[in-house]
């Protein structure tokens, strides 16, 4: 199963956490835009160029020490089909240093929509019989909020790939409609949760966790510690960390008492760790990045300890 794979990762590196790849103009140095502006000018094509040259340093720095990426599909597709291409490159740059690729897509819609959505992310394209990987992600967020996510298990289950549904959101709205509850004393995130354990069991895992998971965010340390007693079997991705206000204390409840259970995402503070050193050359972001990554495991695993299997 797909999230076997994630805790295999997570064991052997002693690390549960995801470095987000959300690239923006802004956070890339300057001397890598310039070469792609002299390549392609200042287009969608060279900006896509820029993006995929600074992922494939963050990359590179991070493949031996941060098992999983985490790229957030918008960041590139608003580079038009050159950013699309970027995001395709990305994930299977990154698969091929061995990390395990999370698309931050967010998508549902009706059923052949969704499954439209779920092979073009995670399973098979069917070209009058010829079969190709689109994209090739092992997982893709998903917004359970829109109802069944039936079609991604279908694929899920074909493709040995996983999916994270969203449940309580790190967003300081999310509270609006997530924390309103129903007639039977039940928040809605929690009875999202719920649904969450209930469609996992397509989906088991030989860890005890399925192949469906669920983002809460590190924004509500309390509703992550009571996810994680009423949803035994489900696997959490936990944003929030970091430039969103998180740390460690706050992540420290989505895990069980063997340090499973969760993986947390950076981005801005991973991505962005080179701004922040006094003296560092700009060709140098990528070790910051490792720097920091390598802060941010620490910091985490001496709250939960060593992970075992």
């Amino acid at each position: 199963m797909s999230f076997d794979r994630l805790i295999d990762g997570i064991v052997k590196m002693q690390n549960p956490t995801v470095a987000g790849l959300d690239p923006k103009l802004d956070f890339i140095p300057d001397y890598i835009k310039e070469n792609a502006y002299m390549e392609y000018g200042k287009t969608l094509e060279g900006a896509a160029a820029a993006l995929f040259e600074f992922n494939k340093g963050l990359i590179d720095e991070l493949y031996d020490i941060v098992p999983a990426v985490k790229p957030q599909a918008a960041y590139y597709e608003m580079y038009g089909w050159s950013g699309v291409h970027a995001l395709q490159k990305t994930i299977a740059y990154a698969k091929s240093k061995g990390m395990f690729v999370i698309t931050d897509g967010k998508r549902n819609d009706i059923g052949t929509t969704m499954e439209a959505y779920a092979k073009a992310h995670l399973g098979i394209t069917d070209v009058d019989g010829e079969k190709i990987e689109a994209f090739g992600a092992d997982a893709l967020t998903v917004n359970g909020y829109l109802g069944t996510v039936k079609p991604v298990l279908d694929v899920c289950k074909d493709s040995d790939k996983g999916l994270f549904i969203l449940v309580k959101t790190s967003n300081k709205s999310s509270g609006e409609l997530q924390d309103r509850i129903f007639d039977d004393g039940k928040t809605v995130y929690r009875t999202m949760g719920d649904m969450c354990e209930n469609w996992g069991r397509e989906l088991p895992g030989k860890y005890g966790y399925s192949g469906v998971g669920a983002v809460v965010g590190a924004t509500y340390p309390q509703q992550l510690g009571e996810l994680r007693k009423t949803l035994p079997h489900t696997f959490f991705l936990v944003p929030g960390y970091g430039a969103q206000g998180g740390g460690a204390a706050d992540v420290a409840p989505a895990f069980d008492g063997r340090g499973l259970g969760a993986i947390i995402n950076s981005s801005r503070g991973i991505m962005c760790a080179w701004k922040k050193e006094v003296g560092i050359e700009p060709r140098n972001y990528a070790q910051a990045a490792r720097r920091e990554a390598l802060r941010m495991r620490d910091e985490i695993v001496a709250y939960i300890g060593q992970i075992k299997k």
